[in-house]
């Protein structure tokens, strides 16, 4: 009766086994698919994103502009200046004589409308630069204002009812006119790319804000890599083990997990309330993203240092250098690449960040290109969210674009990080 039993067992094991190897290949595939569809969501969605900023933002880099035949009256020169001529006046007459029936004064003001108030500056611009045109007509042309900008470019719906748009019928009316005469195009929006932040739309630009962001990033890299390297070599390298070099390591890598806006709140109390260095500048901004950036840099900085080999370090030793000696001419340049990487990781992450700044005054609106490191300067971040925060439809395309140019500076940063890891990394 032993023999049966045992030999029923024997019978059960198996198919047991199997059973039980067939519900974990299940589980199995069920965690492989369901890790499938995540990333698949994931990448969907920020393909979604993408195709949304792109889709707001590409339309930024056309501006409509108008040509307009402005006659440069003699006498509106001859009494002053030509940097101070009326040049306002002389668009407002072109337009009069462009469109001989506007007669009553309100129509006036709407015609005017249709360009942009920085026509007058450009048509400046062109003026002073060919001083022989005075008393001859000039053809020119010039920015539109950012509402007929919208509509050339399928923003506004014309055909919705007068009430709900902000063209009236008779200013499409005179728009249709002027694209019938070829008199209205699209062109490459240099001023985009050109210009510092405006109140107007189609005179906004990055470039202001581009400089602000390089030179806060300038002062960040100048303290923060030689800082956390040096700071990296002596606690992996030369700190004796102690409780004191435990506590420094576990607030560093605290540190790293810190929201970014309490290193704002350190900056606000320190550098300004403290130290009154000047709000809003390039030099309080790189020193608050310094502090932030330090810990990522130091992290990364003694993990490249601890994947150098034992060996070298004893055959350095072995052969009669010093600590010094075996740190800086065979550790140190064998983990320059994975340094090198960290610190253009830390760097792309404080190109991003905007709450630090946003406590440091880096906030406010300022329309001109900065020239040193303590003007006060806007930042790319910063710059899109005041114009996320702005009611006219024409700052969204310019707030997408300016996303656009963010997102293409992040990927050439972490592309450089990729290039240098790979090109110099070693396989041990």
């Amino acid at each position: 009766m032993s023999n049966a039993v045992s030999t029923d067992v024997g019978r059960d094991a198996p198919r047991a086994v199997r059973g039980g190897l067939a519900k974990r290949r299940q589980a199995e595939k069920r965690f492989r698919f369901l890790a499938l569809a995540a990333i698949v969501i994931s990448l969907a969605f920020l393909a979604l994103l993408f195709a949304s900023i792109v889709t707001n933002g590409y339309t930024a880099f056309e501006q409509t502009a108008i040509r307009l035949s402005v006659f440069l009256d003699p006498q509106v020169f001859n009494q002053v200046a030509m940097e101070n001529a009326d040049y306002a006046g002389l668009i407002k007459a072109a337009l009069r004589h462009r469109f001989p029936a506007v007669k009553k004064r309100r129509a006036k003001r709407l015609l005017y409308k249709l360009m942009s108030p920085g026509a007058a500056w450009q048509l400046r611009e062109e003026v002073l630069h060919r001083c022989d045109l005075i008393g001859k007509t000039l053809d020119v042309w010039l920015p539109a204002d950012d509402d007929v900008d919208m509509l050339i470019k399928g923003r506004i719906d014309r055909h919705l009812p007068e009430s709900t748009r902000r063209l009236c019928d008779l200013q499409i009316r005179w728009i249709e006119m002027l694209e019938k005469d070829g008199a209205v195009k699209k062109r490459f929006n240099w001023a985009f790319f050109s210009g510092a932040d405006s109140r107007e739309p189609e005179l906004s630009g990055i470039l202001g804000a581009t400089v602000g962001s390089l030179l806060t990033l300038i002062v960040t890299l100048l303290l923060s890599f030689p800082v956390g390297v040096a700071t990296a070599v002596y606690l992996e390298e030369f700190a004796p083990k102690n409780g004191w070099t435990d506590f420094i390591e576990v607030n560093i890598n605290n540190l790293a997990a810190v929201p970014s806006i309490v290193f704002g709140l350190l900056g606000l109390g320190v550098f300004i309330n403290f130290f009154g260095l000047p709000r809003s500048s390039s030099l309080v901004g790189g020193l608050v993203l310094t502090l932030m950036t330090l810990p990522t840099i130091i992290i990364a900085a003694r993990s490249a240092l601890q994947s150098v080999p034992p060996s070298i370090r004893e055959a350095a030793l072995a052969m009669g250098a010093s600590k010094m000696q075996a740190v800086t001419h065979h550790i140190f340049p064998l983990a320059l690449p994975g340094v090198l990487t960290g610190t253009i990781i830390g760097m792309a992450r404080a190109l991003g960040e905007t709450a630090p700044l946003l406590m440091v005054g880096m906030v406010a609106f300022i329309a001109d290109i900065p020239k040193s490191f303590t003007d006060p300067a806007p930042v790319l971040p910063v710059q899109i969210y005041l114009w996320a925060d702005s009611p006219e439809r024409a700052f969204v395309e310019r707030t997408s674009a300016a996303i656009m140019v963010l997102l293409v500076f992040l990927i050439l940063m972490n592309a450089g990080a990729i290039y240098l890891r790979k090109r110099f990394e070693k396989q041990w």
